[in-house]
C-alpha cells in the first residue's frame, strides 16, 4: 500500500510553538499536513497522553536538549510523544500496518497534538479492540520506563523488596504495580495524599516523602533488593545504602542545572559504581513493541490499571501542558482528539 492510499492533504489544526518557552508559548493554528516518507504511517491522534519529556521540549531545558532537538526552538514544533490512533495513511515499504488500524505508539520528538501525525512503522504497536484508547496512550513512555527500570534492576522471579521513589506519578503507578505483578514486596515514597491509591496499586507500605527519605530510620540500610528511583532528588550515597550487596539503584530521572541537567548525577553514579557491589544506574528506555504489547494484554486483563487523573480536550491542549507543568501530576494526563 502507497502513501496515496488516502492520504489527506490541505491544512490541519495543531498545537505548535516557534520558540522555547512555558505553555503559553503553544498556540493553536493550521498547519501543512504531513505525508508519509518511505518506513512511515500517517496517524490521526485519538488519545495524546503527556510526559515530562513533553514539558522539556517545550521548555528546551535543560540547555542540553538542544542539541537533538533544536538549537532556537524545537525542530518538531508539535508536542505530544505518546498517542493512541489510527492509521490514514502508509509510506513505501510497509507492509505490516494498513489503513484503519488502530495502533498505540511514541512519536520521535513529538507530534501526537495535532489531527495527524507521522511515525516510524517499526515503533507502532498494535491496539487490542477491548483496550481503550486513552488507556492505551498512557502506556508507551510510562509503562515502558517502568518495565525496563524493573528488567535493568533484575525484578523478577521471587518475592523481594523494592522501594519505588516517586510512586504516584505516571511512571511510578506503573512500576508499583508491575513490581507487585513480579513478586515483589513494594515499598513506595509518594506523597501523603496519595498513599491511598498507591497502596491500592499494590504497595505493601508507603511514606509520605516530606516526613521519609533515603536516610530515615523508617528505611533502613541494606533493606532492599532494589530501587527505582523517580523523584531524582535524593542523593547518590543514601539511595546506595538502600540496598543490599548484590542489589541495584536504577536512575530514572534527576534533577541538575539548566545547562546539563541531570548529567552530572549520571556521571557521578558511574563513577561510583566502578566495582561496587551495589550499582546505581541510570538509562534511557527505548521504545519496545513487544513489551507494549505485553503491557496492552495485562492492562485488558485487568492485572495493570493505568491511572488518568485529568482528562482535557483537544482545544484545552495548552491547559493540559499547564496542569503537567504544575507538577505533582498523580498518574498521567491525556488530550482527546478533535473530531
Amino acid at each position: 500500500m502507497t502513501a496515496h492510499a488516502q492520504t489527506e492533504t490541505g491544512t490541519m489544526p495543531a498545537w505548535r510553538q516557534d520558540r522555547y518557552g512555558e505553555p503559553d508559548a503553544v498556540v493553536l493554528e493550521e498547519a501543512g499536513a504531513p505525508t508519509p516518507g518511505r518506513g512511515e504511517v500517517l496517524l490521526r491522534p485519538r488519545v495524546t497522553a503527556l510526559n515530562n519529556g513533553d514539558l522539556r521540549v517545550m521548555r528546551g531545558e535543560p540547555r542540553l536538549v538542544r542539541a537533538a532537538f533544536g538549537l532556537r526552538r524545537p525542530k518538531q514544533p508539535v508536542r505530544g510523544m505518546d498517542v493512541a490512533a489510527t492509521v490514514v495513511a502508509v509510506g513505501g515499504g510497509v507492509t505490516d500496518f494498513a489503513v484503519g488500524d488502530e495502533v498505540f505508539t511514541e512519536l520521535p520528538g513529538g507530534g501526537g497534538l495535532a489531527r495527524l501525525a507521522l511515525a516510524p512503522a517499526k515503533r507502532l504497536a498494535r491496539r487490542p479492540a477491548d483496550l481503550d484508547p486513552a488507556l492505551a496512550a498512557t502506556l508507551p513512555i510510562a509503562g515502558g520506563t517502568a518495565w525496563q527500570a524493573l528488567d535493568l534492576a533484575g525484578v523478577g522471579g521471587s518475592t523481594r523488596r523494592v522501594l519505588v521513589i516517586g510512586a504516584s506519578g505516571g511512571v511510578g503507578t506503573f512500576a508499583v504495580q508491575l513490581a507487585a505483578l513480579r513478586g515483589a514486596e513494594v515499598w513506595a515514597l509518594c506523597g501523603e495524599r496519595n498513599r491511598p491509591l498507591v497502596e491500592g496499586l499494590g504497595a505493601t507500605r508507603s511514606f509520605d516523602y516530606r516526613q521519609v527519605q533515603p536516610g530515615s530510620p523508617e528505611l533502613a540500610p541494606g533493606s532492599f533488593y532494589a530501587v527505582i528511583d523517580i523523584a531524582g532528588t535524593a542523593p547518590l550515597r543514601a539511595l546506595r545504602s538502600l540496598v543490599r550487596d548484590g542489589g541495584t539503584v536504577v536512575l530514572v530521572a534527576g534533577e541538575g542545572g539548566r545547562i546539563l541537567g541531570p548529567m552530572g548525577r549520571i556521571l557521578r553514579a558511574a563513577l561510583m559504581s566502578i566495582g561496587s557491589r551495589r550499582p546505581l544506574r541510570a538509562f534511557v528506555a527505548a521504545t519496545d513493541t513487544g513489551v507494549l504489547a505485553q503491557l496492552a494484554a495485562h492492562v485488558v486483563a485487568g492485572r495493570v490499571r493505568p491511572v488518568i487523573e485529568r482528562t482535557f480536550p483537544f482545544d484545552q491542549a495548552r491547559a493540559a501542558l499547564a496542569h503537567v507543568a504544575a507538577g505533582h501530576t498523580v498518574g498521567k494526563v491525556v488530550v482527546t482528539a478533535s473530531d
